[in-house]
């Protein structure tokens, strides 16, 4: 697969590229049908498929106070992306001045003059251009016109609820983790730096905790959550606790992990954290002895939780 960040690296248009374009914040189970038509339609007519998306999110750069927080940031959402088997992506900057390309300007002058486009994969809904003024009526009459069809795929439901970034975003904020899996198709994920924290977790609590350092991510509603980590691609069970640490008074907001049957230093190491499952809320405890044995029966009830996925 090969990621283009400038459309003045192609030297020529692409071989008869089927596209799609959008945000895809998420990689959700609606942008990957939209991906398993491009690749269709690219395998019917012998080109490559193509996924345009930008960096930085447009929301960053169109909405006061930067708009909600990102479900994937953009490294974690290209390797998605790659994950899905396109043959190119195209990770345009996104700014002020392309934002105001005129949606005429915007078919005309990059899709088909400088990618070639042939074939135009959009969601039910998409909406291009300068004030999102373009719409799927104008894709397919300038489609007509210059020499490209234009495929809409149809929104998706999953037990009733809408596949939307949308959705994916409020049921992780609230906490709903094997929802929002549904409308991901995988776990949801965070990624970050371990930073080294106040040593509260193996010190005080016999609970060593990584501290992790999130870059512009979502993060589920504070709580304690049954999850797996994952560090140099081996897979531990742990558990994560999202919030201000009450029991020891005024604390910063962290994102603390205890990987179980773990004892390595991960300070400086980048790891991810698949969330599986919400166990209780954060509250304050009365005592440190009363937090750690809380912890170790957050610890038990997670080890059953893993037994029962595990099927052991």
């Amino acid at each position: 697969m090969v990621v283009i960040s400038d459309l003045d690296h192609l030297a020529k248009p692409l071989k008869n590229p089927v596209l799609t374009i959008g945000n895809f914040d998420g990689i959700h189970k609606g942008h990957l049908a939209l991906f398993n038509k491009v690749k269709e339609r690219a395998e019917a007519i012998g080109g490559q498929s193509v996924v345009m998306t930008f960096e930085p999110h447009p929301i960053k750069v169109m909405t006061a106070g930067n708009g909600p927080p990102l479900i994937t940031p953009t490294e974690q959402k290209l390797k998605l992306i790659e994950k899905a088997g396109v043959d190119i992506i195209l990770c345009i900057q996104f700014s002020g001045e392309f934002a105001r390309i005129s949606p005429q300007d915007f078919v005309k002058g990059l899709l088909v003059k400088r990618i070639g486009v042939k074939e135009l994969v959009v969601g039910y809904d998409y909406c291009f251009g300068h004030k999102r003024s373009g719409d799927i009526h104008l894709l397919k009459h300038m489609g007509a016109d210059l020499g490209f069809l234009v495929h809409v795929v149809p929104q998706i439901f999953i037990d009733g609820i809408p596949v939307s970034s949308t959705n994916v975003r409020n049921l992780v904020q609230e906490g709903r983790l094997p929802e929002a899996k549904k409308l991901l198709g995988r776990d949801y994920q965070v990624c970050g730096t371990v930073v080294k924290g106040k040593n509260r977790g193996g010190r005080l609590l016999g609970f060593p905790t990584a501290n992790l350092k999130l870059v512009e991510e979502l993060t589920p509603k504070q709580g304690v959550y049954a999850v797996k980590v994952i560090i140099d691609d081996k897979i531990y069970n742990g558990l994560t606790n999202i919030g201000y640490n009450p029991t020891f008074g005024n604390n910063a907001f962290s994102v603390e992990t205890h990987i179980l049957d773990f004892a390595e230093d991960l300070v400086g190491k980048t790891i991810r954290v698949n969330f599986i499952k919400r166990l209780r809320d954060e509250k304050a405890f009365k005592s440190i002895e009363e937090l750690a044995r809380q912890i170790k029966e957050d610890a038990l009830k997670a080890r059953e939780l893993f037994k029962q996925i595990n099927g052991k």
